[in-house]
């Protein structure tokens, strides 16, 4: 299938690498002149512009930092919108805020392109190695299209509901993680100033009651987990202003729903205070810096 892929980050550039693998044809379009010229190298065509990547394409894919992006790239005058064809089936997989996601696709759909939302989870690790999971917001029709393309970069797809639900998944997992992973920060804080060896804890945690994913897989306390970024000084992993954008997105939405969300709001401002320290770099679950004794 011959596949326009825009956006190329951190997260796109692998999972276009995995649609070059499977044997797809890909128009890339990226600013990374560096990453164009990788991928070239494996076999895809360079594109001057998300205009030109989508004029030939059977199937368009955006994966982009935020909603303007997003808009900016479908419905600017260059954009996917001004050169792909009536009928092509499209999907952005970028995490952004659901009316953003609705408003693009009810513009696609004005010219006759069904558009998905798909916001991914799994972070880099996933991407590079095809195990992403898909959240999908689309008909049933269009995602009967699009859960075998998307099966070559992810392990879990799952249809959320019509399009922008996709979306609404995301956030709402984000906004727990995000809570969570300040649970766990708290708890082996604790746990450590009152004298107990943090491993044991950890332990007692992923056995008891407490157990989840920010303790057992992605535990912050260092030593306790050795895959995990703070086994490396919270290099790599999930940045800390992804989870400040996530977060923000979670709360806005909650705002324009009238939906209380005091946990998400509380998370928001310690990864803000976070970033305003220089550390948005790091990986989030670093916000149990923000809990550990100077050494």
């Amino acid at each position: 299938m011959k596949i326009a892929f825009i956006g190329l980050g951190n997260m796109g550039a692998p999972m276009a690498r995995n649609l070059l693998k499977a044997g797809h044809q890909l128009n890339l379009f990226d600013l990374n002149q560096a990453v164009l010229q990788e991928l070239a190298g494996l076999g895809g065509s360079i594109s001057t512009s998300p205009r030109a990547a989508a004029e030939d394409s059977e199937l368009v894919i955006t994966m982009l930092p935020a909603a303007a992006h997003v808009r900016s790239v479908w419905l600017g005058d260059d954009g996917v919108l001004a050169g792909i064809a009536h009928g092509t089936p499209a999907v952005d997989c970028s995490t952004i805020d659901p009316q953003t996601a609705r408003d693009v696709a009810a513009a696609a759909a004005r010219q006759g392109v069904a558009m998905a939302d798909a916001p991914v989870s799994g972070g880099t690790g996933g991407a590079a190695a095809g195990t992403l999971t898909f959240m999908v917001g689309a008909s049933a029709e269009l995602f009967a299209i699009l859960q075998p393309v998307l099966a070559q970069m992810g392990r879990n797809i799952v249809h959320c509901g019509e399009v922008g639900t996709g979306q609404i998944a995301k956030i709402c997992n984000n906004l727990l993680l995000g809570i969570s992973m300040i649970g766990v920060s708290e708890a082996m804080a604790l746990g450590d100033a009152l004298g107990i060896d943090t491993k044991v804890l950890a332990g007692i945690i992923n056995s008891s009651t407490g157990r989840c994913w920010s303790s057992d897989t992605y535990n912050p306390w260092p030593g306790v987990i050795e895959t995990a970024p703070a086994a490396r000084g919270y290099t790599g992993g999930f940045g800390a202003e992804l989870m400040l954008k996530d977060l923000g997105l979670a709360t806005e939405a909650a705002r324009q729903a009238h939906q209380p969300v005091v946990l998400g709001a509380v998370a928001q401002q310690l990864y803000q205070a976070m970033s305003l320290r220089g550390e948005g770099g790091m990986d989030f679950s670093a916000i149990v810096n923000s809990y550990r004794k100077p050494t």
